[in-house]
């Protein structure tokens, strides 16, 4: 729609209004994009004529969609009035739901953050989750000073492959009775808005795609490895979800010193059962190292020099690397973003990665660390929500209701 991208669709007496709608549509994109920007520069970039930019910003103007926001400056010619995108046309949640953290933001649909909480997870039951999710929600509406009836959209990332046919999560044992049936409808109901269900680690591939390693990248993987593990795939600039939303759930590889045919490995998997904190932690004490562990202490200890952790951490860099080196002919990403708990600890694990890799196969990808941090799940829940909201918001038809009453 940029630089005469955009076809006129002129509006004449007794045009429909569905006619004007492609038009305020059109424009309301385009200084989404581009704005704030005066009607002369949505004429021009648009290739519209000033009068059809003309209609089109009173339509918008009058339902609320776009609002003047100051005038231009120049040396020649007088100023002219500037139009945005109203941020208070549409709100959104954004929340990631994690074995340890519930984190959420609500933002306006120009995308900027107003508030954001974050609490520890309550996982006892499902039930007890499902009322932390739409409790941190309303209070975050509140503090935004945003009535939840205003917020458009929410979205929701957790672990586990959403199934959109029969409407619950599967294969996410870190949280206890998360793959119930029911679960979805749960939810919606105690947020009382629409919801998108989203794989925790897509969405933090999302926000790589937006804001992290990813930004013009065609093709790049994010492997996540924390508590569970999952791996995100970004195929010709589309996140790939597979025939049944299972792309990336190498959880279920079987790597690992484990027998990959022993019936508890459909649970948890084998590859994730060896590489994720808590088989991380177990080859630690395996090798003598005293409790209480965790991963992040097992990794502290490797950086003040102890031999066993560095021995551990030179274990974990080589099975993420049999992972990648696994997944590498298949798909030929450019990049291997690494993320979560255990895989942002790029200056343990990158170099052994890397040798490790020079050594299983002739080509590899780049591997690297995300910059996210904690946010990336986050950052991708807030853009499919505000991606969701702006289709909602933008195929508004402001002009309906108007050409209707005067029919």
């Amino acid at each position: 729609m940029d630089g005469g991208g955009l076809r006129e669709v002129s509006i004449t007496a007794g045009t429909p209004s569905l006619l004007r709608a492609i038009n305020e549509r059109s424009v309301l994109e385009l200084i989404h994009r581009r704005g704030p920007l005066s009607r002369a520069q949505v004429a021009r970039v648009s290739g519209l004529s000033k009068p059809t930019v003309s209609l089109a910003l009173s339509g918008l103007l009058d339902a609320r969609l776009v609002r003047e926001v100051g005038r231009s400056r120049g040396d020649r010619g007088p100023s002219a009035l500037l139009y945005e995108l109203n941020p208070a046309a549409g709100w959104v949640v954004g929340i990631d739901v994690g074995r340890n953290w519930v984190r959420a933001a609500i933002a306006d649909i120009a995308g900027r953050v107003v508030a954001r909480r974050d609490e520890r997870a309550r996982v006892s039951s499902a039930r007890s989750l499902i009322g932390q999710i739409g409790s941190i929600a309303h209070r975050l509406a509140g503090e935004a000073g945003v009535e939840w009836s205003q917020v458009t959209h929410a979205a929701l990332g957790s672990p586990g492959v959403f199934d959109p046919v029969h409407g619950y999560v599967a294969m996410a044992p870190n949280l206890p009775g998360w793959g119930r049936h029911g679960l979805v409808e749960a939810v919606r109901e105690q947020l009382g808005t629409n919801v998108t269900f989203e794989n925790d680690v897509n969405l933090a591939a999302l926000a790589e795609r937006a804001h992290g390693l990813g930004r013009n990248l065609a093709n790049f993987a994010f492997l996540s490895v924390g508590t569970g593990i999952g791996l995100a795939l970004v195929i010709d600039g589309q996140l790939r979800r597979g025939a049944h939303g299972a792309a990336g759930e190498i959880a279920y590889l079987p790597i690992g010193p484990a027998d990959p045919r022993d019936p508890a490995n459909r649970r948890r998997g084998a590859f994730e059962e060896t590489a994720a904190a808590a088989g991380i932690v177990r080859q630690a004490k395996a090798l003598g190292m005293r409790s209480p562990l965790s991963a992040e202490t097992i990794f502290s200890a490797a950086r003040r020099g102890n031999r066993t952790a560095m021995k551990v951490v030179q274990t974990e860099a080589a099975r993420l690397a049999l992972a990648i080196a696994t997944i590498t002919p298949v798909l030929d990403p450019e990049i291997v973003i690494l993320g979560g708990g255990v895989g942002r600890n790029g200056d343990l694990l990158l170099e052994p990665i890397e040798r490790e890799l020079r050594q299983l196969m002739p080509f590899k990808p780049r591997v690297a660390v995300s910059a996210l941090g904690d946010d990336a799940v986050l950052q991708g829940a807030v853009a499919i929500a505000l991606e969701a909201a702006r289709e909602r918001v933008f195929a508004r038809r402001p002009g309906r209701q108007v050409h209707e009453a005067a029919e």
